[in-house]
Formats: C-alpha cells, structure tokens, sequence
C-alpha cells in the first residue's frame, strides 16, 4: 500500500502528484468513505488564500459528495478554526485546504477529527487504503450537499476571544499585527480591535500569490521595522495558516516560541494553571529547558513535529508545549496550535503584570544556536559512522556540559541537519561546521549549506 500521509497531512507543489485535481478528487472521496459512517454524515472544509485552494476545494467538494457526505464551506480560515468549528458545528471531521508557511505554489490537505484533533495513525491508513480501490460513487439519491457558512469568521473570532478572562481589554494597546497575507487576514485584526486595542494591519492584503512572502511569523523583518516606526507596543506575526505564531517586542527583538513558551509557562505557575510540566523538541532551545527547569518545572523533549508535542501532552495529561517555530499548544484553551490564542495569552499577561514584552522575556537565556544542513547519499544513518561519531563526541566534549549536539535526518530531504548550540556563538557555528565536514567525507564529497548560521538572543 502506497504511504500518502506525512506529519502533518498530504503537501506538496500544485500541479505536481499529489496536489493533482484527479488525486485530491479521490482523496475526498476516499476521506468520505472512511470519515463519513453515518448517512449524511458532514465534513468541513476550510482553507487559506492560495489561489490554488478554489481548484482544490472544488476537488475535495466532489469527492466527498461522490462518497455520499455532506460538505460545510468555511472559505478563507485559520487551521485552528477549522478545528475548532468541526466540534462546535458537530461535524465528523474538517479538512484544511493549506501548505502553512510554504509559497503559494505548494499547497496541501490535512485532516482533524470530530474532537478537533489529528486523526490518528489507523484511521490515514485505512483513508490510505480506499485510496489503492477503485472511486465508486453512491446512487444519485445519496449524494451530498454542500452548503456555505456564512458566519464561520464571526463564530472563531468569538471563541479567541473568550480565552482570556471576560474583564480584560486591550485598551492603550497598540499592536502591529502581520497576517502574512493568510488565511488570518480577516478574523486576527478583529480579535485584538475588538478587545480594545489600536491596531495597524500588515499582511492583511491577500491575492493568492502573496501569502508568506516575506511576511508573517517566517520572515519578521518587515514587522520589526514597522514596531518601531509606528511606536508600537508590540508585533505580532502569524503564518499563512495561522497555527504559528511569533512575536516582536517594543524594542525591535524578536521573541520566537521558545520564550513565549517561557512566557507562558511561567505565567501559568504563577496562577496555579500549570498542570505538569513543559514539553518542548529536540530543537527547543537550551534556554527554555533551564529557564523551565528553574521554575521547579519539568520540561520534555520530543520529535520536532506539533503532532508529536500533542502526543505527550495527551500521553502526560500536561497543557502546554510547542516549537521554537512558534507552533504552541495550550490544551486547556484548544486541541491545536493557535497563533491568535496564543497572543491572547501573552497579551494577558502583558496586561496582568502592567509590564512590556520585553521584561516578561528577561527570565529566560537563549543559546546562541547554530544549523548546517549537509547533504547526504545512500541509506546509511550517518550518525552511527565513526568519524561522524568521533567528531560529535569531540564537540560534546568542547561544550563541557554547556550546550547540545544534534544530527537528526530531514524527513523531506537526502540531508542531514547538524544543530549545535552553547554560549559561545562562533565556537558553536566553527563545531558545526566540523561535524558537517565529517558527515560530509563520510557520505559523498559535496557542498555543505549553512542555511541558518549562528542564532543568539
């Protein structure tokens, strides 16, 4: 059986198998078949501002009815809007229509369960298993209906809002709010007006080729500019699908995921709402783990993945975790990451301690952290090679307990990521660039690319 389903759905470039018209026409179907068990049972389906997402909306709609579904159109909503509509409105399931913080050219459909959640591995399976059969559509009197919701922006925004106590605004706020021309460009702003504060719209301008470009929670220059030039409080900027989200401070700094983890967690033990511990990934920064682990706070580290984060927080019964990316989870307001409820929460606290961004960071010390992405040919696990071996336990034993090796295989690409960080930011990136060379001449004499360099707070 051919394995269609990654960490987090099916993605790749439109036009290109699988983001085909006929492939994703009988992936409806084969969803409708397996989600659907009910007669008449009813999917939601949501997507962001690719131009791409009207084509395959359009797939998905027929496949579905072909299996006998019902269908609910969201249009334009955030990834965690669509989870949270497919509980509020009952339906069997919802399906996102995105590619997240990738270029218009890429899309991508994922799937969340009646609970809001992702569906679990058995149930992609068997959806990956009616995909391998034959497409047989129902008897013409069981086909089904599709339907628009008209208020669904109205119904998410009201729900962000209610994650925050009712007696907090935001007034004397001004906040900068980068849409990346997504999939939040008309639900985010009007949170945060609504709730009182001065608002100045970036990214909010979609045209179904501009998402994510050079805009939003992957590319924060423009909003760092923009915070200082227009006196702001503080920026806010979120990825085409509204499931990340990363932050700018009132002086220009950026503040990724890794400290409004921080920011949060600490925040929630102070208040007696943090129940176990933190869990993080494998490229959680350093500095959150002993800023946690300060707070007298457990902290865990997972696959680098939000499917794996929310594994643990369901396996442990925890609240909170997410990615240096700024995808976080706050299990006691939602089942997924949420850019918009995730802002709430450090804008709460902002209000709560009468202080600024900037201060509620200073608990915590990034490492500078260094990535060098180094191609790789053949099979082998580069990590167990022994000059590979011996020049990471060489690196380990430079840091001193002081820092963190890591070599983990793309899941996309013949590389190898080499992540090393500690305190001092040229000696990380010059280790990293030995262990690359050693990844490099045991694999196969070739270029290494330093895609991120040395990253220090």
């Amino acid at each position: 059986m051919a394995s269609y389903f990654g960490t987090d759905g099916i993605r790749g470039q439109v036009g290109r198998w699988p983001m085909t018209p006929d492939f994703v026409l009988k992936l409806g179907w084969a969803a409708g078949r397996v989600l659907a068990r009910r007669e008449r049972d009813t999917l939601l389906i949501g997507k962001d501002t690719r131009v791409s997402g009207y084509m395959m909306e359009s797939a998905l709609e027929a496949g579905l009815s072909a299996a006998g579904a019902n269908i609910l159109l969201l249009g334009p909503m955030p990834t965690p809007g669509i989870a949270y509509l497919t509980r509020t409105l009952r339906a069997c399931a919802g399906i996102v229509i995105s590619a997240s913080h990738n270029p218009y050219e890429d899309n991508g459909v994922k799937f969340f369960d009646a609970n809001g959640s992702k569906l679990p591995d058995d149930v992609e399976a068997a959806i990956e298993r009616e995909l391998e059969g034959e497409l047989q559509v129902v008897d013409a009197s069981q086909l089904g209906k599709a339907e628009r919701v008209v208020d669904a922006a109205g119904r998410y925004i009201e729900f962000c809002k209610s994650t925050i106590p009712a007696p907090v605004h935001l007034h004397g706020l001004r906040l900068v709010v980068d849409c990346a021309h997504g999939a939040t460009y008309h639900v985010a702003p009007e949170v945060f007006e609504e709730l009182g504060a001065d608002v100045v719209r970036m990214g909010a301008e979609p045209n179904g080729f501009n998402i994510n470009d050079r805009c939003g929670a992957t590319a924060p220059g423009a909003l760092q500019q923009a915070v200082l030039a227009e006196g702001a409080d503080l920026g806010i900027a979120l990825d085409g699908d509204g499931d990340r989200l990363i932050m700018v401070d009132e002086q220009g700094e950026v503040v990724d995921g890794d400290e409004l983890l921080f920011i949060m967690a600490r925040a929630k033990q102070r208040d007696g709402s943090l129940r176990g511990g933190v869990v993080g990934t494998q490229m959680s920064n350093l500095g959150l783990e002993q800023a946690v682990n300060a707070l007298d706070v457990p902290f865990k580290r997972v696959k680098v993945g939000d499917r794996y984060v929310l594994e643990a927080l369901l396996r442990d019964d925890w609240l909170l975790g997410g990615e240096s990316s700024g995808h976080i989870i706050c299990r006691d307001r939602t089942t997924t990451g949420d850019g918009i409820v995730s802002a709430l929460q450090v804008l709460y606290e902002v209000v709560r301690a009468e202080t600024s961004l900037h201060a509620l960071k200073q608990g915590m010390t990034k490492y500078p952290q260094t990535m060098v992405n180094v191609p790789v040919t053949g099979d082998a696990d580069m990590r167990e090679v022994p000059q590979v071996r011996e020049a990471v336990n060489g690196a380990e034993a430079s840091l001193g307990g002081y820092g963190r090796v890591l070599l983990r295989p793309s899941g996309t690409e013949p590389l190898l990521r080499v992540m090393v960080e500690g305190p001092d930011g040229a000696r990380v990136q010059a280790l990293a660039e030995e262990i690359a060379a050693a990844v490099s001449a045991a694999s196969d004499p070739g270029s290494v690319e330093d895609t991120a360099g040395p990253r220090s707070a």
